[in-house]
C-alpha cells in the first residue's frame, strides 16, 4: 500500500509545481485533477503530457489516479452529471469521460474516478431511482468500449446525497453493469458519512476496490473533508483492514477544502498517516 495526495487541493499551483511539492513531502503518488486548472483534457496539450511524464519519471513518483469527478471547465463539481434530464448534458459528461480515459492512457494512468450519478434535482425526484440508475448504466456502457481499448478502468465513487451513496446501491449498480472495467473508488470518508463502517464495507466490497480516497470526517458525519486525525474515523483499524485484504495500490488523500495552504495540509497528513503504512 502506498500514500498519494490529490492535486485538487493545489488549484492555486501549476500542476508541475504541485507534483514537485507532493513528491518533496515524501508521497509515492499524486492524483491528477482532470479538470481546470490542472489537466482538463481538451486543453491539455501533447507537449504538457510529455512534460508531466518526464517530471513524474525524474521525481520517481507515480500517478495514482486521474480524478474525473468535478467538471468546473463546463459546469461545477457535479454538473453535467450522468443523469441530467437534458440528454445533451449527459452526452457532455460521457464525452468528458472518454477524453479522460484517453488522457489517462497517454499519461500511463491505470484508472480514472467518476461521480456516481450526480445529485437528483426536484424534477428528477419525480422519476423513480431505478430509471435514473438505468440512465447511468447506459452512459457507462457508452464509455466501456473506450476503456477496454485503452486498458483504463472507470472507478465509480459513491458520495452522500448523490444517486449512489452507499454499498447496497453500488452493488446494485455492479449487477447491472457486469464489467471488469467498471469498478470502485472507495472513499473512506464518504462511506463513513452515510453511517457505514469503513472497515466492514471494505470487506463487503473487496471484489471491486481499485483505489482509495481518504479524508477524515467529524463525529456528526457531515460531508466535510478534514485533515486525518481531526475527525472521528479509526484509521488504524481501516489501514489494518486494507493490509489484511492484500491491497497493494494507492490510498490517495483528498483535501480540496485546504486550497489556501495545501502544502501544510499535505505535510500534516503524511506525518499522521505514514505510521499506518
Amino acid at each position: 500500500m502506498k500514500l498519494a495526495f490529490s492535486s485538487n487541493a493545489f488549484k492555486k499551483f501549476s500542476l508541475e509545481n504541485t507534483i514537485r511539492e507532493i513528491a518533496k513531502i515524501g508521497f509515492k503518488g499524486v492524483e491528477i485533477l482532470g479538470d481546470i486548472p490542472h489537466a482538463y483534457p481538451p486543453e491539455f496539450s501533447e507537449e504538457q503530457i510529455k512534460k508531466i511524464k518526464n517530471l513524474i519519471s525524474d521525481l520517481n513518483i507515480e500517478i495514482s489516479n486521474l480524478n474525473a469527478f468535478a467538471l468546473y471547465a463546463i459546469g461545477d463539481v457535479y454538473h453535467p452529471s450522468w443523469i441530467e434530464s437534458d440528454k445533451r448534458l449527459r452526452e457532455k459528461r460521457i464525452q468528458y469521460t472518454i477524453d479522460c480515459i484517453c488522457l489517462a492512457k497517454k499519461l500511463g494512468i491505470k484508472n480514472i474516478s467518476t461521480e456516481p450519478g450526480g445529485p437528483i434535482s426536484i424534477q428528477e425526484n419525480k422519476i423513480k431511482s431505478d430509471i435514473l440508475l438505468k440512465i447511468f448504466v447506459e452512459g457507462l456502457k457508452k464509455v466501456e468500449l473506450i476503456a477496454e481499448k485503452n486498458n483504463v478502468k472507470i472507478l465509480v465513487e459513491p458520495e452522500p446525497s448523490l444517486l449512489i451513496e452507499n454499498s447496497h446501491q453500488f452493488l446494485q449498480l455492479m449487477k447491472m453493469v457486469c464489467s471488469d472495467l467498471i469498478k470502485l473508488n472507495f472513499d473512506i470518508g464518504h462511506f463513513y458519512c452515510v453511517r457505514e463502517d469503513p472497515s466492514e464495507t471494505i470487506l463487503k466490497l473487496i471484489d471491486y476496490i481499485e483505489h482509495f480516497h481518504l479524508a477524515d470526517i467529524a463525529s456528526n458525519r457531515v460531508h466535510n473533508h478534514l485533515l486525518p486525525g481531526m475527525g472521528s474515523i479509526d484509521f488504524e483499524r481501516v489501514f489494518d483492514t486494507i493490509k489484511n485484504i492484500g491491497y497493494k495500490g494507492f490510498v490517495t488523500i483528498e483535501l480540496y477544502p485546504y486550497q489556501d495552504n495545501p502544502i501544510e495540509a499535505a505535510k500534516q497528513s503524511y506525518s499522521y498517516l505514514k505510521i499506518f503504512i
